[in-house]
């Protein structure tokens, strides 16, 4: 397939394009390459699948000097002329939304960023997708969207009407205006809610990364809620084999849905939902216990109220996705933050022998 993957400067992204081009697909990314943080490192993911930062105009296409299959815009979801030119030009048989403002955080004090992208932008794209006939949608949600419930396991068949942070009230969105476009148009698409996605080239701005990086520089490190917190981290190969599966499978319609009892996740349209995690939550001390056994390091350790935005536990109920295609997630957490390890001292070059204590 010819396949469009937008937030392709991303954590997400970078492994998803990197898989596709794996798997012989042709893949055009799209990132707007925005400075929620570091562009530098955003160049570096983009070097890694042979796209020169010196060699990146807005709207111009750049051709990896790796694979001759793959192909880079920078540009906004936002950007609507140019968006609707990108699809006329480049005739996208399935696309891949990952691109979003991202961080619960983030959206208490920058709200108009996440409404400009996460909701104009992905307007936009429907737009675009309707426009030029795409085969199959599938978009990012987040377990974010499940805001207040504390029924656990998170199931997709539970209301996500109470969302506690203005990136998860833009994720719910997203599913309403997938939903509204496959019944009015007849698109298929399908929303994944992401857990705590981790592992190598992960985001500056997430725990893995957070952590590890003031261990080995002899910082302390924030623990939120005391530490009662769980997350079900889910290792990023993990989160790519389910993309592809999706992909490669389009949503279709629910012969069974039943309006007077309507399941959430799916419809009479072409749509679907999917919880997309490890569905094995782990309690925050004991990711931090994990980080320490391989650096062979002790983190200092500043205990901290809960944060605006936070859930005290996410865990993904998956069985629909392994009913549907099989998943199942297989990295273990040591696995996953061994992996991630390697690959932070090697991008830094740090001898963390040296360091250990």
């Amino acid at each position: 397939m010819k396949i469009l993957v937008t937030g392709a400067a991303g954590f997400i992204g970078f492994h998803l394009v990197n898989r596709l081009l794996d798997d012989k697909h042709e893949v055009v990314g799209l990132d707007s390459i925005n400075d929620y943080y570091s562009v530098d490192f955003k160049f570096d993911r983009l070097k890694e699948a042979g796209i020169v930062k010196e060699d990146i105009l807005y709207n111009k296409p750049v051709k990896s000097s790796l694979n001759s299959s793959y192909s880079f815009f920078q540009l906004k979801l936002e950007d609507r002329g140019n968006l609707e030119q990108l699809f006329a030009t480049q005739h996208f048989d399935s696309v891949v939304n990952l691109a979003a403002q991202a961080g619960v955080r983030f959206s208490i004090t920058n709200p108009s960023a996440y409404i400009d992208s996460n909701i104009i932008g992905f307007g936009n794209l429907l737009e675009c997708c309707r426009q030029h006939k795409i085969k199959h949608l599938v978009f990012a949600s987040s377990s974010s969207v499940y805001g207040l419930n504390e029924t656990i396991p998170f199931t997709t068949d539970q209301a996500v009407d109470h969302p506690i942070s203005l990136y998860a009230a833009t994720k719910k969105s997203n599913e309403l205006m997938a939903h509204v476009y496959s019944h009015l148009y007849g698109l298929p698409t399908t929303g994944l809610r992401f857990f705590t996605v981790y592992g190598p080239w992960g985001r500056p701005d997430m725990a893995m990364f957070l952590f590890t990086d003031a261990i080995v520089h002899g910082r302390p490190i924030k623990v939120f809620n005391n530490g009662e917190m769980e997350r079900d981290f889910t290792y990023a190969d993990d989160i790519v084999d389910g993309i592809i599966k999706v992909l490669v499978n389009p949503a279709a319609e629910n012969p069974l849905w039943d309006a007077q009892n309507p399941d959430p996740a799916s419809s009479k349209a072409p749509y679907k939902i999917y919880n997309i995690g490890n569905s094995k939550p782990v309690k925050l001390t004991a990711f931090i216990e994990a980080i320490e056994k391989k650096l062979n390091i002790k983190a200092e350790k500043i205990m901290m109220p809960m944060q605006p935005g936070d859930v005290h536990k996410t865990y993904a109920d998956v069985s629909a996705m392994r009913k549907d295609f099989d998943y199942r997630p297989s990295t273990s957490i040591q696995d996953g933050i061994d992996n991630f390890i390697n690959w932070y001292v090697q991008y830094f070059n740090i001898d963390i022998s040296k360091l250990q204590r």
